[in-house]
């Protein structure tokens, strides 16, 4: 190789080895230093990302299942006494008070029944009167001998027969009340009814065949019923299941958990086919929303506060198996790190190995950079991540 060559290959390595900075020019075959105007152009180069500073908060443990909502009250609504309807007054899927009118049942033939057990009453009334007059005299006329025991005795036991047939008459005339009242059917719990299975004209029969009517659930409050392993029911609920940890939940359509309940009850055995322990909460409803069936994800809390790194989800990136972030060092470079992941925590996700506190990580513009390049970060919050107009990138 020529004198000549071998200088220029020597620049040449010279340069390589500033890298991306750019601290050097060729002139003819040595290396001159870059004036400040050029090192600025250089620098301009660098791509610019959004960098944040990983979050250190203080954060609780949750664990996330799946359930499903039910009513506190859930009632079939049948008739306990046979006629024929006359009326209904319910609208399909409206919402009832405790004692709002259902359905009426024709009431006639058992007000007539009460009319005749109260004949029935007024005479075992005066028929009690007149043997208990009787038997008084008969006690008077025994003190002196002037009636034979025989007669005496008979006397008596009509009064004391008297007394029970009134017992009867008031039973019986309190039973046809009873049935007179059956015929119209109110709400027993206030709630939203379901439609009517029968309409004004259909003969309807009590007993254990009675057909139903209708179904009525309360609304609120709701419960949700889900299934916990056993480590959380340990760690958890084994101590204290009346209420001590906050539950949330999140309906299907939603991202996060929109409503706070607690813990109302847990079961009395752990299901040893699958490991987990049926467990209630319950949640006010009070606009109605919430329906009994519906798909329900279901958060439960517990443990001591902790601290905890966390970062936004779209910073994370994944290396087949691995998953790392991108951190920018104080000579404003990127550095490979790979990451443990924990769970998610008001829309951040946790890491639990790899980061430290006070650290920054690109979170926007992660494709335009690769390990080792030089970048100009613009400083962002990681609360506001989410909502920059580059999060879709």
């Amino acid at each position: 190789m020529s004198a000549s060559r071998k200088r220029l290959s020597v620049a040449l390595g010279a340069l390589f080895a500033a890298g991306t900075a750019g601290i050097a020019v060729i002139h003819g075959y040595g290396v001159t230093p870059l004036s400040p105007a050029e090192a600025s152009v250089n620098a301009a180069s660098a791509v610019e990302v959004d960098a944040a500073t990983v979050l250190d908060r203080s954060i609780t443990d949750w664990q996330s299942y799946s359930g499903r909502l039910e009513a506190v009250d859930k009632v079939d609504i049948r008739p306990l006494v046979s006629g024929t309807i006359v009326a209904a007054d319910i609208k399909d899927g409206g919402l009832v008070r405790k004692g709002d009118p259902l359905f009426t049942i024709d009431p006639r033939p058992y007000e007539a029944e009460v009319d005749r057990a109260a004949a029935a009453l007024a005479a075992a009334e005066a028929r009690a009167g007149y043997t208990a007059t009787d038997a008084a005299r008969a006690d008077r006329l025994l003190a002196s001998d002037a009636i034979a025991t025989r007669d005496y005795d008979a006397r008596r036991n009509a009064a004391r027969e008297a007394a029970a047939n009134l017992k009867a008459a008031k039973a019986a005339l309190e039973t046809a009340k009873i049935n007179l009242a059956y015929t119209h059917i109110t709400a027993p719990v206030s709630g939203r009814v379901s439609r009517a299975e029968l309409t004004v004209g259909n003969i309807v029969s009590a007993g254990a065949n009675a057909p139903l009517l209708t179904t009525l659930v309360s609304v609120s409050p709701i419960y949700a019923s889900f299934d916990v392993d056993e480590q959380t029911y340990l760690r958890n609920l084994r101590h204290d299941a009346s209420g001590a940890f906050p539950v949330s939940l999140g309906l299907a359509d939603e991202d996060g958990f929109s409503r706070e309940g607690t813990v109302v009850s847990v079961d009395n055995h752990l299901d040893t086919g699958s490991g987990t322990i049926r467990v209630r909460a319950r949640f006010d409803n009070a606009d109605g929303s919430l329906v009994p069936g519906l798909y329900a994800r279901v958060r439960v809390g517990g443990g001591k506060p902790h601290p905890a790194v966390m970062v936004d989800d779209q910073a994370i990136g994944t290396d087949q198996a691995k998953k790392y972030v991108l951190v920018v060092d104080d000579e404003n470079r990127v550095r490979y790190r790979e990451i443990a992941l924990g769970g998610l925590h008001d829309g951040l996700r946790v890491v639990t190995g790899g980061l430290k506190p006070g650290e920054r990580i690109v979170v926007n513009g992660v494709q335009r950079v690769r390990p080792n390049d030089s970048v100009r970060a613009r400083a962002v919050g990681m609360a506001d991540v989410a909502l920059s107009p580059k999060s879709a990138e």
